[in-house]
C-alpha cells in the first residue's frame, strides 16, 4: 500500500475537498524505488483510465522526472473540486490504491489557475 504524504501538511487533500473551485488542477507527485517503477506505471494507468470515465474529468498527463530520478508528476484537470472529490473518495478507487507498490509515496494537491499581469491569464 502506498503512503499518502500531503504536499502541504497544513492543507492536505482531504481538507481541500471542502473548497469550491472550478476548474481545478490536480498535481500528484509520486516517488518510488527503482525496482517498482513498472508496478507504479501499471497501477497509475489503470487508475487514470478509471478516472477518465468519471463525471467532471477533463484531461490528464503523466510526466517523468529527468535523469536517474524515480519521481513522476501527474497533472489532471477536473471541472470542479466536487467532481474530483467524488472520484477520489469512491470506494472502487480507494481499493485500487492497494495496487501501488509499497515503496510509493503519493502527494496529491489541488490548484486553481490564476492571473499574473503580463504573464498568465486566468
Amino acid at each position: 500500500m502506498p503512503q499518502l504524504r500531503p504536499l502541504d501538511p497544513n492543507f492536505p487533500i482531504t481538507s481541500q475537498f471542502g473548497a469550491e473551485a472550478s476548474p481545478v488542477v490536480l498535481v500528484n507527485i509520486f516517488t518510488v524505488d527503482a525496482r517498482d517503477v513498472d508496478a507504479l506505471l501499471f497501477a497509475w494507468e489503470k487508475d487514470a483510465l478509471w478516472m477518465k470515465a468519471q463525471p467532471g474529468f477533463i484531461s490528464t498527463q503523466l510526466h517523468r522526472a529527468i535523469g536517474e530520478s524515480h519521481a513522476f508528476m501527474n497533472y489532471a484537470v477536473w471541472e470542479t473540486v466536487d467532481h474530483f472529490r467524488r472520484a477520489f473518495t469512491d470506494p472502487e478507487f480507494q481499493q485500487a490504491l492497494a495496487a501501488y507498490p509499497d515503496s510509493a509515496v503519493i502527494s496529491p494537491h489541488l490548484f486553481q489557475k490564476m492571473a499574473v499581469s503580463n504573464l498568465c491569464v486566468e
